[in-house]
């Protein structure tokens, strides 16, 4: 069912509390070294702002304890990159207090004026947060007249701010934000209501990760397409040779399952047929393209024939939802084949195929290949868009007022 989304609220002199994701990576100056999910969010925050509302904005950021503030983990880099950001979008944007519960945070939040933003210290200072604590979600609960997610990053936890703050809040609007309702919209209605054909590239180092949504997907796919270290235990399961690549022997047989499985249900599984093989995981050692993998080499990227194969499936698909790279690509030259399907999804893009990247690694090699904005949508959920392809329903989102609601 459709969610409410902010757009469709009426915020005039309203305070909105918008769970964002704004948990971005940072060099050890504590400077951010990739903005994109603070960006991500700020076409809600302006919606907010320009109609007259006012925003308490709150976000995990890494891994603190939960046992008070700490100062490598503050949300004080994200404010300032957000108070660039927004610039004369709004009146003021402001860190206020220790932990996003003090004294100093709620009295902020009760003379929010219009156009103002609050950010709240990182809700995982604590313990509350991480714990689904209903205590915790109730005093965050005072601070706002209504609720937007906007965070699909974290919407498969149950954290405080994604599942009890909701819950809370349930006499006043909860609302999606613009982010989440375009994540919903093509990782929820376009994968179950596909146009064909429906084509899904995975990749990455280990089938476990990836066995849910290969067991979801058969049956639901035209074709998979497997790459990265994972296709080595299904290349293993068929017989074939493959040195010292990856292997989840554990899962041969779960595999062989799966082969068997895909097509009686109308699924194609597709293979690599070559692979740029080398002797250690480091830039600088020594290559060869081979259609089976020697002795006391590894398999590390996909070889070329293989990539005018994938490229070939691609091109044939009006749906391709892509999460996985198909080698080791950070480390040259093990990522010419995940460069390269990046170039062909993007140019199945422009022939009018919906493309769809999820996961943390496929869209940084995206942005590798500048190709980030060629491709119809990239989810800035890595867990919770795999958790997506595997079929999983999100508690946090039940909560949300459906579109119909008043």
């Amino acid at each position: 069912m459709a969610k409410k989304t902010i757009d469709q609220l009426d915020v005039k002199g309203r305070r909105i509390f918008i769970r964002a994701d704004f948990n971005v990576p940072q060099d050890d100056k504590g400077r951010i070294t990739d903005d994109r999910r603070i960006q991500a969010t700020l076409p809600t925050i302006r919606s907010v702002l320009a109609r007259g509302g006012s925003v308490v904005a709150a976000s995990h950021l890494g891994r603190p304890e939960g046992s008070g503030h700490e100062a490598d983990y503050s949300m004080a880099p994200v404010v300032e990159r957000l108070r660039e950001l927004l610039g004369t979008d709004a009146v003021s944007v402001r860190l206020v207090g220790k932990l996003p519960t003090d004294v100093d945070a709620a009295a902020a939040a009760a003379v929010l004026k219009p156009g103002e933003v609050l950010v709240l210290e990182n809700l995982r200072f604590e313990k509350g947060e991480k714990k689904g604590d209903a205590g915790f979600a109730g005093k965050l609960a005072a601070y706002a007249d209504a609720y937007c997610n906007d965070a699909f990053g974290a919407s498969h936890r149950n954290d405080a701010s994604m599942l009890a703050l909701p819950t809370a809040m349930q006499s006043r609007p909860r609302v999606a934000g613009l982010l989440l309702a375009r994540e919903l919209k093509f990782l929820g209605d376009t994968i179950a209501h596909p146009p064909r054909p429906f084509v899904a590239i995975l990749g990455g180092a280990k089938v476990s990760d990836k066995l849910p949504a290969l067991r979801n997907l058969i049956g639901r796919v035209d074709t998979i397409v497997i790459g990265g270290a994972m296709a080595y235990t299904f290349l293993l399961a068929q017989g074939h040779d493959v040195g010292r690549s990856l292997v989840q022997r554990d899962l041969v047989n779960e595999a062989k399952a799966l082969l068997a499985e895909a097509p009686a249900k109308g699924t194609r599984m597709v293979l690599p047929v070559d692979h740029v093989c080398g002797q250690l995981l480091e830039e600088g050692t020594p290559t060869q393209v081979c259609s089976q993998v020697p002795e006391d080499w590894m398999g590390l990227d996909i070889g070329p024939a293989t990539e005018k194969a994938f490229a070939a499936e691609i091109a044939t698909a009006k749906l391709v939802v892509w999460n996985g790279p198909m080698g080791a690509f950070e480390i040259p030259p093990f990522d010419h084949g995940t460069m390269a399907m990046a170039k062909a999804v993007a140019a199945a893009t422009t022939a009018g195929c919906i493309t769809i990247a999820g996961g943390g690694d496929t869209a940084a090699a995206v942005e590798v290949a500048g190709m980030a904005d060629a491709l119809t949508h990239i989810s800035t959920g890595g867990g919770a868009s795999l958790e997506m392809l595997e079929g999983k329903d999100f508690d946090s989102l039940k909560p949300l007022d459906e579109a119909h609601a008043g």
